[in-house]
């Protein structure tokens, strides 16, 4: 009687590739060999005639010996159980599963797009992953900065939502949903989120002093999005533009600004109050540094502290001129 030489493997295959489910038999003789699709009892094959009408199905034979079914450009849809069988009395037969495998994709449909959002609203994004097996989907920051989540810090949220509460500017930036499993290749999709608030100024020295015919740097930090508009002006309220007396110079870092204000060859007249200022579409704020004299040491003051010293009977000693405010 007909034997099974061998069981049918099961077979992995991806979609859109190609399937070989192969049924090996022995003494077959005048029997006939057929397969069948077990979930819908359909016959795919009888002996050396293909039954079905899909035109990617196709039947490879070898001395009446390996009777193999052919799939092309498998589908979804063609995943489940195939059965050999041998029309002998009682009927012999045997199963092999062809699994379907899809890498991942992000649904577009369902998955959220750049956002801008208000500083301390909450932000929810939504990543919507489609594959077989189900694919697994987690959030991190395109630079690879942690996220401070919720009270926690974390480099990495696992599953598709990324629930962000109070959101604050430190959140801004890009994030990368990213799906897999299993099934190459990793798919992600980038999400910009941008947060809005209005300028804040901070200064590290609201007191600076120069001596005459100096140069000197004045520093403002602002912090804005919407970028703001930064500009300088005098105590009496007249906005500085560069040019040979005064260079107004800025350096961007993302929401960050530092204005810097050089004033050249500081005579008297320079001496008061700077403001700087920054406005965006959401508010304003302002900063004021004083900018005073350093009084440089007379060489009559120099000679006078010598000769004292010398009156006591100290040799070589340092003198040391502490600046004047």
């Amino acid at each position: 009687m007909p034997r099974f030489v061998e069981t049918i493997p099961n077979v992995t295959v991806t979609v859109g590739r190609d399937a070989l489910l192969a049924c090996i038999v022995e003494n077959l003789r005048g029997y006939k060999v057929a397969w069948v699709r077990v979930d819908t009892q359909t016959i795919l094959s009888i002996h050396h005639n293909v039954i079905t009408q899909n035109p990617r199905i196709s039947l490879e034979y070898n001395d009446h010996r390996t009777w193999s079914l052919h799939i092309k450009n498998v589908q979804e849809a063609d995943r489940g159980w195939y059965m050999c069988q041998i029309n002998t009395d009682p009927m012999r037969s045997q199963q092999g599963y062809l699994q379907v495998v899809v890498p991942p994709s992000i649904v577009d449909r369902e998955t959220s797009t750049d956002m801008v959002v208000r500083e301390t609203s909450n932000v929810t994004l939504t990543c919507r992953a489609a594959g077989y097996p189900e694919p697994y989907v987690m959030w991190r920051r395109e630079d690879g900065e942690d996220i401070n989540y919720n009270g926690e810090t974390v480099n990495v949220v696992d599953g598709e939502v990324l629930h962000i509460t109070k959101v604050s500017r430190l959140h801004m930036g890009a994030y990368l949903c990213i799906a897999s499993n299993g099934v190459p290749p990793s798919i992600s999709k980038r999400v910009e989120l941008r947060v809005q608030f209005p300028p804040m100024l901070t200064i590290s020295n609201q007191l600076e002093a120069a001596y005459m015919g100096q140069n000197v740097s004045l520093t403002c930090h602002t912090e804005a999005h919407p970028t703001s508009i930064n500009y300088w002006t005098t105590e009496r309220g007249d906005m500085i533009v560069s040019g040979e007396k005064y260079e107004a110079r800025s350096e961007e870092k993302e929401y960050n600004k530092d204005m810097v204000l050089i004033i050249h060859n500081v005579t008297r007249s320079d001496f008061g109050s700077y403001r700087c200022v920054a406005k965006n579409s959401l508010g304003e704020t302002d900063g004021l540094i004083k900018l005073e004299e350093n009084p440089t040491p007379s060489t009559t003051t120099i000679s006078t502290a010598i000769n004292l010293n010398r009156k006591k009977g100290k040799k070589d000693q340092t003198i040391i001129f502490s600046s004047m405010f």
